[in-house]
């Protein structure tokens, strides 16, 4: 249930791989405090929840993560945000695991590195009416490549810059877990282990997003994003102001600077 009814279902967010794919940036930050316009991605991302009325945060931290502590201290006063300490090497599963004695029954998860205007009132339904253990959101495969046909004489006849494959889905996060898919069900890593055991038992389902979704890998992800923002194509803000808490100023001010991450 949403925070309109009253109570907040919990929101684990993994917030402490090293991000290798993201050095330099993470050699000194958590991945997910990749700045976007200003403001780490992490925020963006936990904008999208609370202004959905899921307010409760739970940051599944390990690298880094004294960077975290000090962003979030006396910030978002209208959010709950418990910081826990997963481990600097643990792995995705694990991190879940270990924020368990922080949720109830159940609980959101998501990737701290990645936004989208995922309805999360609709994922949560489609939750609940699959009577699974977990649910994870899916997309459409966007190519990082170029794609084109050819004639049989080698004439190029369409050429796409960077399609979507709509034939091909992939893992998107923004996960709605039971308890027991971390309970019974072992393993440290989150892909390899846990979903792949919960897939073997009819336990995993699939909830189909077709709106917009990017994850931020580089700078050049990082740049992307940026764009859309001041051309104001943030597709990922959730346009529900009376459920959205107020920044706080400081956030500005205080998040990692654009030029870090490049």
């Amino acid at each position: 249930m949403s925070a309109r009814g009253g109570v907040s279902m919990p929101v684990v967010i993994l917030c402490g791989g090293k991000g290798t794919r993201s050095y330099p940036f993470t050699e000194y930050f958590p991945k997910p405090m990749m700045p976007i316009c200003g403001r780490p991605i992490l925020v963006h991302l936990m904008q999208s929840y609370a202004a959905q009325g899921f307010n409760r945060f739970v940051l599944a931290a390990g690298h880094r993560q004294e960077i975290l502590r000090d962003y979030f201290e006396g910030r978002f006063a209208s959010w709950e945000i418990r910081i826990v300490d997963t481990g600097a090497d643990s792995d995705t599963g694990e991190r879940i695991r270990r924020c368990l004695p922080h949720v109830e029954d159940s609980f959101f998860a998501n990737y701290g590195d990645a936004v989208g205007d995922v309805r999360l009132g609709e994922l949560l339904a489609f939750h609940r009416a699959s009577k699974g253990l977990a649910t994870l959101t899916s997309v459409p495969l966007p190519s990082q490549y170029g794609t084109l046909i050819a004639n049989g004489q080698g004439r190029v006849e369409t050429f796409h810059e960077k399609p979507v494959l709509r034939d091909h889905w992939i893992n998107a996060g923004f996960f709605v877990f039971e308890r027991p898919a971390f309970e019974d069900y072992g393993g440290q890593n989150l892909e390899r282990d846990v979903l792949p055991a919960l897939v073997r038992d009819g336990q995993l389902h699939s909830y189909r997003h077709e709106g917009f979704w990017k994850s931020v890998d580089t700078s050049k992800d990082q740049q992307e994003l940026e764009s859309l923002y001041v051309r104001g194509k943030a597709n990922w803000i959730v346009n529900d102001v009376a459920a959205a808490p107020a920044l706080d100023p400081r956030v500005e001010s205080a998040a990692p600077s654009s030029q870090a991450a490049q």
